[in-house]
């Protein structure tokens, strides 16, 4: 067991030989492969440390004839697979509700598990150094992004996922699944239709100069500021709860309204879900804070077009937790 709970924080030393360094490379992809699917970067490490469970205990039965990378994918697609079963899917507050009044209640806020979470792009680069591969897999985990493929079946999510995110040849999608290739076919057809109804948001990834004017407007909690940064029609959600917001004018009425209680925040920059972001804890007293959010910008000709607000202390806590492994 103790081997085990190496293997899960990490630690390639528990991993057998001539294992360690592949299983080591391939962890960043597995967790991004995981998160793609459930939309959670809770649920997706949880994800990965059943699949490493698993592989372990079969390690015996591994005899190379497939390749390792294909062996994980296929205990790591299981595993996603029977933690989907039964769930509903996880979405965006933009993608569920209509716009709310600045002057409106925040509501009672959704239970765990109804919305989709953020990741920092630190858990699933890797190494990797190619900028066309590191440009692909950032693109792969925008929130509208993933937000989409939960719109999926599961089975379709994971073809889709395999065939046109991690370019899998269909055979190997075929094989990893069990199935004929003619299915997988017809699964990404569905799939890919289905997202043709749903394409995902404009918005680019937010750059270092926006991110820095944005966190400098924020931490002296300049509204004339902060609100010059904002594209006229400008979001902005705070999940766990359905309220959002469109609009400067909107946007501004909140931040001198119920917003205040953010100013004297200390702000911690992040690479996040392909773009830029920043951890947020909120001033509780004289030289005190506590976790409060964790906040996904994106931008359109270098203004910001979105504001995904995750007010949720726990998720801070397990963000902080899991860049602090890496």
């Amino acid at each position: 067991m103790t081997c085990i709970m190496q293997v899960l924080a990490g630690d390639p030393v528990a991993i057998p030989a001539p294992n360690i360094d592949a299983v080591t490379a391939l962890r960043p992809a597995l967790l991004g492969y995981c998160y793609r699917m459930v939309g959670s970067t809770a649920d997706a490490d949880d994800a990965v440390q059943e699949t490493l469970v698993r592989a372990w205990r079969a390690l015996d039965t591994f005899e190379g004839r497939a390749p390792l990378e294909a062996w994980l994918y296929r205990i790591a697609t299981n595993v996603c697979l029977n933690l989907l079963r039964g769930r509903s899917r996880r979405a965006l507050p933009i993608d569920v509700a209509t716009p709310s009044s600045a002057t409106a209640e925040l509501g009672v806020p959704r239970p765990q598990g109804a919305w989709v979470e953020p990741i920092p792009d630190c858990l699933i680069t890797g190494g990797e150094a190619d900028p066309a591969e590191l440009a692909a897999t950032r693109e792969s985990v925008r929130l509208a992004f993933v937000a989409a493929l939960q719109l999926l079946p599961p089975r379709q999510r994971a073809v889709l996922i395999l065939r046109d995110v991690l370019r899998w040849r269909v055979e190997e999608v075929a094989a990893l699944l069990d199935t004929t290739v003619a299915s997988v076919k017809s699964a990404l057809q569905r799939a890919r239709a289905t997202l043709a109804t749903h394409p995902p948001a404009p918005p680019t990834p937010a750059d270092d100069q926006l991110l820095g004017r944005y966190l400098d407007a924020f931490g002296r909690y300049d509204i004339d500021a902060l609100v010059r940064l904002l594209r006229e029609d400008a979001t902005l959600s705070m999940p766990p709860y359905d309220l959002w917001l469109r609009g400067r004018d909107e946007i501004r009425t909140w931040l001198v309204g119920r917003g205040r209680e953010c100013r004297d925040s200390a702000l911690t920059a992040i690479a996040v879900n392909g773009t830029l972001g920043f951890i947020q804890h909120r001033r509780t007293g004289p030289g005190t804070f506590e976790p409060f959010a964790v906040t996904v910008l994106e931008a359109i000709d270098a203004t910001v077009s979105a504001i995904h607000a995750f007010l949720d202390p726990v998720l801070v806590r397990h963000i902080e937790s899991a860049r602090a492994r890496t």
